[in-house]
């Protein structure tokens, strides 16, 4: 990803905590030199030894059988909203884009056994979900381990985070203060989330 050194999110606690709020993400992996993507839930996780990212797609999705040896990508985005150029101080101004991006490079980890899987979805349910764990529990067998046959699950050991901020940045306090103003009383709820990111 191109980032400008002013745009730059180097805080690795930071990204995470990003990565964790905004955790519907794109994988992205190379099928025969060409680029295949998934669009899927994440539970992210950081601690001493790194941070790892967990899913699981569908076992009818191919995506999952080119993944030996090789690393892939997971893309985190949102909020991000159109600036307009007459929110700037000069008229010789145009619009652009604000919005906060990660990137996480890693290796892919496929989750190949029943207690492994039955983990990886106690992880995402204790992230988007957690009172569902009783009802989950409290499912016949029979039906968990069939549900479980239908999905891959896999883990992305990240070994490089690259996260990029543009905010306005190159723009005047007053200029600054005029976007958030104007995107937190907007109609579009994305770009109400990323005022309080430019403020």
């Amino acid at each position: 990803m191109y980032i400008p050194a002013n745009f730059q999110l180097t805080d690795q606690a930071e990204a995470v905590a990003f990565m964790q709020r905004y955790s519907f993400a794109t994988l992205v992996s190379v099928d025969q030199q060409r680029p295949v993507a998934s669009h899927l839930p994440f539970s992210v996780r950081a601690d001493d030894s790194g941070v790892r990212l967990t899913s699981h797609l569908a076992r009818a999705n191919p995506q999952w059988k080119s993944w030996a040896g090789q690393d892939v990508l997971v893309i985190f985005t949102e909020p991000h909203a159109y600036i307009s150029p007459t929110l700037y101080e000069k008229r010789e101004s145009v619009p652009t884009w604000d919005y906060i991006a990660v990137h996480a490079y890693g290796r892919v980890r496929l989750l190949d056994s029943e207690a492994d899987t039955a983990r990886a979805l106690e992880q995402l349910i204790a992230t988007y979900e957690p009172s569902y764990q009783a009802q989950w529990e409290s499912l016949p067998e029979t039906f968990k381990t069939s549900m479980m046959r239908g999905i891959v699950a896999f883990e992305v050991e990240v070994t490089a985070l690259q996260g990029q901020q543009k905010l306005s940045q190159n723009k005047s306090a007053a200029e600054r203060t005029a976007i958030a103003a104007h995107l937190a009383n907007g109609p579009d709820s994305a770009a109400r989330e990323l005022a309080p990111y430019i403020q």
